[in-house]
């Protein structure tokens, strides 16, 4: 990596990060696997680069009240194995495959994933799909929002240039719930579509659905109207096709002009149904 006027800082504390921040020209380094290929870019280079990897206490893993909370230094590996159970697990080592290859999951980070924000990356679509709290702490203190808040444009989230991401707040999936996974990808570490799918079945009954459609515009989006369409339903193949559809044509209407597109609606099409499908076979092994 080229550092050449670039100051470089080991953080102890989370303290020690928010003060480094506050200057506004900082970026954190915790795997470094979207950070490194912007600051050897021209024009992109920060002022400083503060690394967070020895602050104890970051690498928290653990289910608590309901949430897996997920610390800014756990890997997108620790997600490939059985660490996490239940359906949100499955979810988890279905998605984390997907990502990069071996070396950017032993090294890159969720969190890491989150703050950078590409519209077509697998953790924001994921965090978005749960309904995940995402904890940033600051000069004022901690302040907790929702992934669909925290997403508002390629790249850009709301969190404030002096404010640290420290933790995702997952909610663990209830028992009966089938979680999906399809993606269509062309040559690229990124998917050109996705769709991310979480159902819950309760005696035979569609009881909640959360579709999320990747790189379907600036940011990940719940396809909230074929989410409707399949809650109350036997989960048939007719409600597949129907939410697949729903999704396909009056979901994207609120997304970019691509997404609008016949093959991009298509896809999303396919994509939807095939997760679903997915989704399907999972409630009824859970049941």
């Amino acid at each position: 990596m080229k550092t050449a006027g670039m100051e470089y800082v080991v953080a102890r504390s989370v303290g020690e990060v928010i003060d480094a921040l506050a200057d506004g020209e900082t970026s954190v380094l915790a795997g470094g696997q979207s950070l490194v290929p912007e600051v050897t870019r021209p024009g992109t280079r920060p002022c400083r680069l503060v690394d967070i990897n020895r602050i104890d206490g970051l690498d928290t893993l653990v289910e608590t009240d309901g949430y897996l909370r997920v610390g800014a230094l756990v890997r997108h590996r620790a997600f490939e194995s059985d660490t996490v159970t239940g359906p949100l697990g499955d979810l988890l080592r279905v998605v984390v495959r997907h990502i990069g290859h071996p070396p950017i999951r032993a090294r890159g980070t969720m969190l890491g994933s989150l703050a950078y924000a590409h519209p077509a990356a697998e953790w924001p679509a994921v965090a978005v799909t749960l309904g995940a709290r995402l904890v940033l702490d600051g000069p004022d203190g901690r302040r907790t929002v929702t992934a669909d808040s925290f997403f508002t444009a390629p790249f850009v989230t709301t969190r404030r240039p002096e404010e640290l991401l420290i933790e995702a707040q997952l909610p663990v999936l209830p028992d009966g719930t089938g979680i999906g996974y399809a993606e269509n990808r062309r040559n690229s570490i990124f998917p050109h579509a996705a769709a991310i799918t979480a159902v819950t079945v309760t005696d035979g009954v569609v009881s909640s659905a959360a579709i999320c459609l990747v790189n379907s515009g600036p940011h990940p989006a719940r396809a909230s109207a074929a989410e409707d369409a399949l809650a109350g339903t036997t989960f048939s193949d007719t409600a597949i096709a129907t939410g697949a559809e729903i999704a396909a044509e009056r979901d994207t209407r609120r997304l970019d002009d691509d997404a609008r597109s016949p093959e991009q609606r298509r896809a999303f099409r396919i994509l939807v149904s095939r997760a679903l499908r997915h989704a399907r076979e999972g409630a009824r092994r859970c049941g």
